[in-house]
């Protein structure tokens, strides 16, 4: 049934004139004999009508005929009294009659407001000012989560009101997450009521059950007015927000990609955030928000990219670990818009942290090698040089993932990789035949050691490799030629730079010489091997150029 709905058939005649505000009908009525105590389905009666409706004249006129204590107290079935009903909707006039007639002012309702409460809510300055004057309990508890008057008025942003109650309030009234007034002006971004709360003396730097504080609940919610304005006034950012490990708010800021109150907070909180010990870089809940434009403040601003080890409490080494992972954890082929806007941010991710100095270890590289797809190494690569101690991890995870090494390992050679480093027993033992092949093009087959050739015939023996036939023979002076040129150049500057092509070769042998003639394992669909011939004019111009 719907309460606030009158009915024809249950609300008396007396109540109807009240509310229309008929003040010489109600008289009429009442002289009749017509009762002023009859209620209607919602339990009001004609002074609740009256009052409700801002009717002055109508509540003088019943109180004329009826004005002692208990009725002027009477209660609806929600719990309103008359005060209540007139403070709520501003009724100045209609208030301060009730209260000469001895209405209580501190009346609770079924859902623990009062009049001053409801006044408070509806933004009712004038009436907030009277019920204050005329002794309403300023710091009681109201509503459920246990908010006082002085936090719903910041609440609604009613700094008028705020500026009444600072006087009479308890600042620090907490609520039951124990967060007070002044925090909530921070949450909600309303500065006129925060600063009205600051100069009244209240605590900046005050904590919430979970030890929140404003200056971080603000920088997460981007009030950069509400940011400045804190830490203008004392706002601690160096202390930790955070049971489970010390969350400051430069950490809120960078999740929610608040760029401005960043930069402001990255001036003032203390850089230990950043490799101490058991602290947490605001790079790793950047990277996992996809805060791109995060990132690239902070590295802009000497936030290391390696950060601390966190393989502990995030469960990740380091901050490239993580976009990493979160980058190979994205659906792969047939994306919807939003895992593919995700993912394109986590590329970036990775790209600005690699191009940071990033450093790569194990499980960088076990993210990149271990796995079918090779987007992520070729990231990588792209963005990265690999110097020489790196290189051994790089090794070390590739002899460890052979079962993927159809896809990585062209990938590598074609990169610059040194094919030597990959001639492992391991290595030999365990990849695909058509893996092994691969990778015995890119070197001198016939210099093999003696204990990799054993490895080979053992295989061959047992049919788990074919080789190319002309494995058999020595290579040919060719192909011996364009090793001696990577060997002379270096894999790295020949497969990734133009430097082929300032050779003084003939433009046909630029493809041969990086290599490209060899098909690429992914496009291979059969055990044919179509070799690549060059004419022996050209491999004398090689070998030439090799004496040179």
């Amino acid at each position: 049934m719907d309460f606030t709905e009158c009915y024809e058939d249950t609300v008396s005649s007396v109540a109807a004139a009240a509310r229309s505000g008929c003040r010489r009908r109600l008289r009429r009525l009442i002289h009749r004999g017509c009762s002023v105590d009859s209620r209607d389905n919602r339990g009001w009666n004609p002074l609740h009508e009256a009052a409700a409706a801002g009717s002055k004249d109508c509540v003088e006129e019943i109180f004329s005929s009826r004005c002692h204590r208990d009725y002027v107290n009477a209660l609806t079935h929600e719990g309103e009294s008359a005060c209540y009903l007139a403070a709520q909707r501003g009724h100045l006039a209609v208030v301060r009659l009730l209260l000469k007639a001895h209405a209580d002012l501190n009346q609770l309702t079924n859902d623990l407001s009062c009049p001053l409460y409801a006044a408070v809510d509806n933004g009712h300055t004038e009436v907030v000012k009277l019920l204050v004057r005329k002794g309403a309990q300023v710091n009681r508890i109201h509503t459920a989560s246990c908010w006082t008057c002085l936090h719903q008025a910041v609440y609604k942003g009613h700094s008028d009101i705020v500026r009444v109650l600072v006087d009479v309030c308890n600042l620090e009234a907490h609520d039951d997450h124990e967060i007070s007034p002044l925090f909530l002006a921070a949450q909600y971004g309303q500065k006129e009521c925060l600063e009205l709360l600051i100069n009244a003396g209240a605590t900046v730097n005050t904590q919430a059950a979970d030890l929140a504080t404003p200056l971080l609940i603000a920088s997460q919610e981007g009030h950069q007015a509400c940011v400045d304005l804190l830490l203008d006034n004392g706002a601690n950012p160096n202390m930790a927000c955070s049971k489970d490990w010390p969350q400051f708010p430069i950490h809120a800021a960078a999740e929610f990609g608040h760029i401005s109150i960043l930069r402001r907070l990255i001036e003032v909180t203390d850089r230990t955030c950043d490799r101490g010990e058991r602290m947490v870089s605001p790079l790793y809940v950047a990277i996992h928000s996809d805060q791109t434009g995060s990132i690239q403040l902070l590295l802009k601003e000497d936030y290391s990219p390696d950060a601390q080890d966190h393989a502990d409490i995030l469960g990740f080494p380091s901050p490239l670990s993580l976009a990493l992972h979160r980058t190979s954890t994205k659906p792969f082929g047939v994306l919807c818009f939003i895992s593919f806007y995700s993912y394109c941010h986590q590329n970036e991710s990775v790209k600005l942290l690699l191009s940071a100095g990033a450093t790569l270890n194990a499980e960088e590289w076990t993210y990149a090698l271990g796995t079918d797809r090779t987007d992520l190494l070729e990231l990588i690569l792209d963005h990265r040089r690999i110097p020489r101690p790196e290189l051994r991890e790089l090794v070390c995870v590739a002899l460890s993932q052979v079962d993927f090494a159809s896809s990585w390992l062209s990938v590598l050679l074609n990169k610059g990789l040194e094919p030597s480093l990959l001639l492992h027993p391991h290595m030999l033992e365990k990849t695909d035949s058509d893996v092994l092949n691969y990778l015995l093009e890119f070197v001198n087959w016939s210099t093999l050691s003696p204990s990799l050739k054993i490895i080979l015939d053992q295989r061959r023996a047992e049919k788990t490799w074919e080789p190319h036939t002309y494995f058999d023979s020595v290579p040919c002076l060719f192909h011996l030629c364009r090793l001696k040129v990577r060997e002379v150049l270096g894999p790295d500057q020949l497969m990734r730079t133009n430097v082929v092509q300032q050779l003084a070769v003939p433009s046909a042998l630029h493809d041969f010489l990086k290599f490209r003639d060899i098909q690429e394992l992914s496009t291979l669909t059969s055990k044919t091997y179509l070799h690549c011939s060059v004419s022996w004019k050209h491999s004398k111009l090689l070998h030439t150029l090799l004496l040179v």
